[in-house]
This record gives structure tokens, C-alpha cells and sequence, in this order.
């Protein structure tokens, strides 16, 4: 319920604007400000009809949440059965959501027990699209969220570390933990993760799935939310084969409408199946030089003896540089600071869009945000934090040449794939690290802040966040007991291509002779 807000209260306000108001000024904004407060209020109690939110029709049990017995890699905040169409292109197949995705009936924690009680009455576009193909949506995810979580070897998050089926000693990487961890273990067919610098490829690497981040804006984000920089933030499928991956991309991608982050070059639907099986005889594939940099002996030679598979395959294979790839990580670090806070402070699913708004979902996480803020995610508290000095002492520059200056980015990644078709190199650097559990709180807070873990996995995943082309997380083989991924990039909206590489490779490499948690 609200109130008219007193002068004094005016006055603190007043100057978290930069301003001092006497105290007879400070009266005279608080009656225009109660007069303004009681046409809102007039407005939200006011029974102006709204449209109904989008969501796939039907019933849909209530769901529960598993316990250890029933999930013994703590890959699930929650499980249901919610029956899709009779047919389509996913029938038969089961698929899971990363909690950040919204699945009318279900609950949506986004990985925090402080939106605990959080039902949303609308589909994700991924969601409602995945069962309009005749997919069975079984559950929601773990991830790495509001609160924090394991998949980096942090030691803060609500949820608990979801463990890696083929050492639960390891890692499974971030943020879509869960996903993964499903994944690997058999339990479901395909799980949309979210990545907003590596994080449905990360995982895929460490848990040896197959892990797409489509082409920016081929996969409609409507109806998902994490608290980065929306332009660096995507949904896709994560899988175990490579004509799941192609037939869930399929069945999700193109407009809808309601992600204004979609521009028209964005097609109406995506073909990714018809020419999955066809040979890659000619195809032209770079190896990127910068992106073994630090790699570890087992990465660097499981890459490279892949790269030879691609070749007996009829690919024709050369060296290529992009010198960009060293430094394009400064650009995106610097634009999530000011982004972060962006959407903190214009609420979580953005602004200024003539679109849906999820205002139940809007309205719980910014009560987080303003009153449970001890309870949330120190890292990501820590940037958006930043991103206020960096208002403070640049204006706004940070941001504005971090998105600016993404155009010369692309172009350099765009010069390379003129030359050859694809760009290979290791997903990520290392295979999963070893969790070490923190002492206490505070070495806790310091694992958060951490990024020894993080920034060496993300060295070749997040410069395709900022430029927007298609990457593809595709595990090599095991070695020590661990898989070790290849990632393939491509030219924008070629995600078809990828795919058809990948499903050549995977046909043929030794890690297609293995179920997941095999030794």
C-alpha cells in the first residue's frame, strides 16, 4: 500500500539525485509526488482489462521437490510432468528448464530461497515453443543465480553444488549447473540452459554435453531473466547428441515478438535439420591461434587431434588469427558493469519496449533487490556496484564505448570466418577443476569474488557473447577420467552449419562410443 512521503523523506530522496532541498521546497515536491502516487495508485487498482499471458494450454500438475533419493546430483529445484502436443518435432523426447526460465505453474527461483513462493502464470517463449513440438517439460534446473551457487567452486548459494556425474569431485561449471548435471546423468533429453559469457558452454565442456548458444536473437529470451546486460544474455539447448541439439533449435528459434531484443533479421522459423546429416566434404576450418593460449597439455592435444578428425572428415583445416581475441574480454567487462545495474534499476526484465511484462516476476525480484540484498549473490552485488563508481567517474562513457566500439569486434571474428567457415579452438582451457569447500563465510564471499576459476574458463566462451555469432560446445573424448570439449564458431545465423560439423564429428569421434558417466 502506498503512502504520500513526507518533506524529510522527499529531502533523502532529493539528494541520492545530487540535490538539497530546503525544507518548505521539499513540501512542495511532496504534494506533487503524493498527487502523481494517487493517479498510480488509481491506475493498479483500476480494472482495465489485460491481455492474457502467454502460455501453452492445458493442464499441468503441480509438481514436487525431489529429494536425494530422486536426485542424486542435486541437478533439480523441481519436478513435474507437463505433457506437450501429440506430436511434433520433439515428441518422445523429455526436456528441462534452467531455473531462470518461467514455466507457468511451476515455481521460479532463479536460484535464490528469497523468491521461494514464486509461481509465474506464463510460458517462456523456449517453454511454450518446446511444447508446442510435443516435448514433456519434466522440471526446472540448479544454476548458479541470485544467490550465488557452485558451479565456479563458489562456496555461497541456496541450492547446493550440483555435482558432476563423471567425478563428483569436479566441477560442473556455471551457471547451468543443473542442466548439466542432468544431462550427464540421463535424466533428461534436453535442458535449456542460459549463458551470458559461457555459461550453457562451460558446463557442456566440464559434463561432456553437447552445448549451443544460438546466433543473438535467434532463440527468443522472452520470458527468462538473469540480471545481466541484455545483450550479451542468451538462452539454448543443451543435449547429449547433436541431433537433439539440432531438433530442440529448431523447434524454438525465430521471432516471436515479445524479446524486443529480436531485430527482423531474426527469420520467422529456423531450418537446422534438413541438411544435419549431409557430408562436410570442402568445409573450411580454422584453427584460432589465441584461443590455446594457456591451455592445458590434455586441451591443447584432444583439440587438435579433433581438428585431425575434421580433416579425414574432407575439411580442409588452417591456421587463423584474431588478435582481437585477447582483449575482446576488457570490452564485455566493462560493459556488464553499467548493464548489470541497467537492469537493477529499470527491473528485470528491462524497459522502454512495447511487449508482454511479467509484473508478478518484475515485482518479487525487486523486493529482492531493495529489501534482501545480504541474501543474494556478493559477486554479482560487487558489479553492480561497480557500475555506479563507473557512473560516477565516467559518465557513462564505460558503457557507451563498450557497446560502441562492438561493431570493430565483429568485424574482426567476421574477417576470419570470410577466409575459412568455421573457427575451432577448446571451449574452455582447462578440463573441470577439483572443488575445494571454503573454510567459512568469509573465504566463502572471497571464492565468490574469485576469479582465478572463472575468467580462465570463460577466455574463449564470452567474446562470442559480445559479438553475437553462434557457438557450439561439442565434447572430444575423456582423458584422466574428465571430458574435454571443442568449440565451433560460426558466421552469424549459420548455427545450421555448426550443427551439421558437429553431427559429422560426433558420428565418427571416439567420445560417441561412451555413455556419459562411463569411466
Amino acid at each position: 500500500m502506498y503512502r504520500t512521503p513526507d518533506h524529510e523523506e522527499v529531502q533523502q530522496v532529493a539528494e541520492q539525485f545530487g540535490m538539497r532541498l530546503t525544507a518548505a521546497e521539499a513540501e512542495v515536491f511532496a504534494r506533487h509526488i503524493g498527487e502523481t502516487l494517487t493517479e498510480m495508485d488509481d491506475f493498479v487498482q483500476s480494472r482495465i482489462e489485460e491481455p492474457a499471458p502467454p502460455r501453452f494450454p492445458g493442464p499441468r500438475s503441480p509438481g514436487h521437490r525431489p529429494g536425494p533419493e530422486d536426485d542424486p546430483y542435486n541437478a533439480w529445484t523441481w519436478k513435474c510432468e507437463i505433457p506437450g502436443a501429440e506430436s511434433g518435432l520433439l515428441a518422445g523426447k523429455t526436456v528441462s528448464f534452467k531455473d531462470h526460465t518461467a514455466v507457468a505453474g511451476m515455481p521460479l527461483t532463479f536460484g535464490s530461497f528469497a523468491l521461494e513462493g514464486l509461481v509465474p502464470d506464463y510460458d517462456a517463449t523456449v517453454v511454450q515453443r518446446s511444447l508446442e513440438a510435443g516435448a514433456t517439460v519434466v522440471g526446472k534446473n540448479v544454476m548458479n543465480g541470485l544467490s550465488g551457487g557452485f558451479g565456479f567452486g563458489g562456496g555461497i548459494g541456496d541450492y547446493g553444488r550440483p555435482t558432476n556425474p563423471h567425478s563428483p569431485d569436479h566441477l560442473t561449471g556455471g551457471s547451468s549447473s543443473g542442466s548439466a548435471a542432468a544431462l550427464a546423468s540421463g535424466q533428461v533429453d534436453i535442458s535449456f540452459g542460459g549463458d551470458q559469457g559461457g555459461s550453457i558452454r562451460i558446463p557442456a565442456s566440464w559434463t561432456g554435453t553437447v552445448g549451443h548458444k544460438p546466433t543473438f536473437g535467434l532463440v527468443s529470451h522472452f520470458g527468462i531473466g538473469f540480471g545481466s546486460d541484455q545483450s550479451i544474455d542468451y538462452t539454448g539447448p543443451m543435449t547429449m547428441t547433436v541431433a537433439d541439439a539440432a531438433a530442440a533449435l529448431e523447434a524454438t528459434a525465430g521471432y516471436d515478438g515479445f524479446d524486443p531484443r529480436q531485430g527482423r533479421q531474426v527469420p520467422d522459423r529456423y531450418d537446422a535439420t534438413s541438411r544435419l546429416t549431409d557430408g562436410i566434404d570442402g568445409l573450411r576450418i580454422g584453427i584460432l591461434t589465441e584461443g590455446f593460449a594457456g591451455a592445458t597439455v590434455e586441451v591443447d592435444s584432444s583439440v587438435r587431434e579433433a581438428v585431425e578428425i575434421f580433416a579425414k572428415l574432407g575439411a580442409t583445416i588452417s591456421e587463423v588469427s584474431v588478435p582481437e581475441h585477447a582483449t575482446i574480454g576488457r570490452a564485455q567487462t566493462a560493459l556488464m558493469a553499467e548493464g548489470g545495474l541497467a537492469v537493477r534499476n529499470a527491473g528485470f526484465f528491462g524497459a522502454w519496449s512495447r511487449t508482454w511484462y511479467p509484473s508478478d516476476t518484475i515485482a518479487a525480484v525487486n523486493r529482492v533487490w531493495a529489501s534482501h540484498q545480504e541474501l543474494l549473490d556478493p559477486r554479482a552485488l560487487a558489479n553492480q556496484m561497480a557500475g555506479v563508481f563507473s557512473k560516477r567517474f565516467w559518465s557513462g562513457r564505460v558503457y557507451a564505448k563498450a557497446q560502441n566500439v562492438r561493431s570493430s569486434f565483429i568485424a574482426a571474428y567476421d574477417r576470419a570466418l570470410s577466409e575459412v567457415d568455421v573457427l575451432v579452438m577448446p571451449t574452455t582451457i582447462t578440463q573441470a577443476p577439483r572443488y575445494e569447500q571454503p573454510a567459512d563465510r568469509t573465504a566463502a564471499v572471497e571464492l565468490a569474488m574469485k576469479g582465478s576459476i572463472t575468467y580462465s574458463a570463460v577466455a574463449n566462451t564470452r567474446p562470442f557473447n559480445y559479438t553475437g555469432h553462434p557457438a557450439l560446445a561439442l565434447p572430444c573424448e575423456k582423458r584422466n577420467g574428465l571430458p574435454v570439449s571443442i568449440q565451433l564458431v560460426g558466421r552469424m545465423f549459420e548455427d545450421d552449419l555448426l550443427l551439421r560439423a558437429a553431427w559429422n564429428f560426433a558420428e565418427t569421434a571416439p567420445f560417441a562410443a561412451y555413455t556419459a558417466i562411463d569411466a
